[in-house]
């Protein structure tokens, strides 16, 4: 017999969207479901140490942090359930989802929180040194690397905006590139140039992140030429795999309109679909910030627009008999 799961909100997605959606939506009386999806907490739950998210001194480890979330959002009475969405039914409300093992969720609102995960290179030493040297964002981990030499691997948008931001806390940064040109809007091109404490390495694909030392960490990089095939090692203290994002967005083509790069359109400064009822928050439809506390602030808003939303039906509905 088919399992149904009604709810008036449902959140798809446990990262610091979902949850702070979850925990606001609770607070109002809404009763939100929290579907976790395959990665629970997030991208979080692989980041070590967190120093940038406000309200603590202290350096705080990213498990531990999505842990007391969940933790918040369910001592406030929000419902987790462990399960992946795997089809979705947009066209009428209630909007009708069904779960990986044919669990039916029957929703009058959807909180589509389901994030967007960086794209790596898939070299040897890069999932073994992640946290450890490696990292796919300057913005969260730059500040480790004060005075170090740092290289940034990627030839696009991204790339360039990560060695730019480098130069914050480095004089020594290395952007690597598989290519003789950058793929970067030419105005960036053009601060990169321009600026004394970035080099640029042409034609030069990565082999492997080689780690070492005490504690061991990355010690350097090894590199392919990509037109002579010569190889060479790279000594860094730091690497930043910048090749851009993949938001987990696949469920939804063909019932919300996607931007070109996948992430989904939402009215500018809202967390407002194209679908009434339907919202989206973090980094499923922001490609620009990528922070858990944007996040976390999106999520907020999708929640109170949730309770708008409900708010009005409801009246609606009144008003109709």
């Amino acid at each position: 017999m088919t399992n149904t799961v009604q709810t008036r909100m449902l959140i798809l997605g446990s990262g610091p969207a979902g949850l702070s959606a979850a925990i606001y939506g609770a607070r109002a009386g809404l009763k939100p479901i929290v579907v976790q999806g395959l990665q629970p907490g997030g991208q979080l739950t692989i980041t070590t140490d967190v120093e940038n998210y406000p309200g603590f001194r202290d350096v705080v480890q990213g498990p531990w942090l999505m842990q007391e979330m969940q933790a918040q959002a369910e001592h406030v009475g929000t419902q987790m359930i462990y399960d992946t969405v795997v089809s979705v039914d947009l066209s009428r409300r209630p909007f009708r989802l069904i779960g990986d093992g044919g669990t039916v969720y029957e929703a009058e609102t959807l909180v589509i929180a389901t994030g967007a995960q960086a794209k790596w290179l898939g070299v040897p030493g890069e999932q073994e040194l992640g946290g450890k040297g490696v990292s796919a964002c300057a913005t969260c981990d730059g500040f480790f690397y004060r005075g170090k030499k740092v290289a940034v691997i990627g030839g696009g948008n991204t790339a360039v905006e990560e060695a730019l931001y480098l130069t914050n806390h480095s004089d020594n940064v290395i952007l690597i590139h598989r290519r003789d040109s950058l793929r970067a809007e030419k105005i960036l091109q053009e601060r990169l140039f321009a600026n004394p404490k970035i080099n640029v390495l042409w034609n030069k694909g990565v082999e492997r992140f080689v780690g070492g030392g005490q504690p061991h960490g990355l010690v350097g990089i090894d590199l392919k030429d990509t037109v002579t095939g010569e190889t060479s090692h790279l000594a860094v203290d730091g690497g930043f795999v910048a090749i851009g994002h993949a938001p987990a967005t696949e469920l939804f083509k063909g019932h919300l309109p996607l931007d070109r790069d996948g992430y989904i359109e939402v009215t500018p400064g809202t967390p407002f679909t194209s679908v009434p009822g339907v919202f989206a928050c973090g980094d499923v439809m922001d490609k620009v910030y990528r922070q858990a506390v944007t996040a976390a602030g999106t999520g907020c808003m999708a929640a109170l627009d949730v309770e708008r939303f409900l708010a009005e039906a409801d009246f609606e509905a009144i008003a109709a008999e």
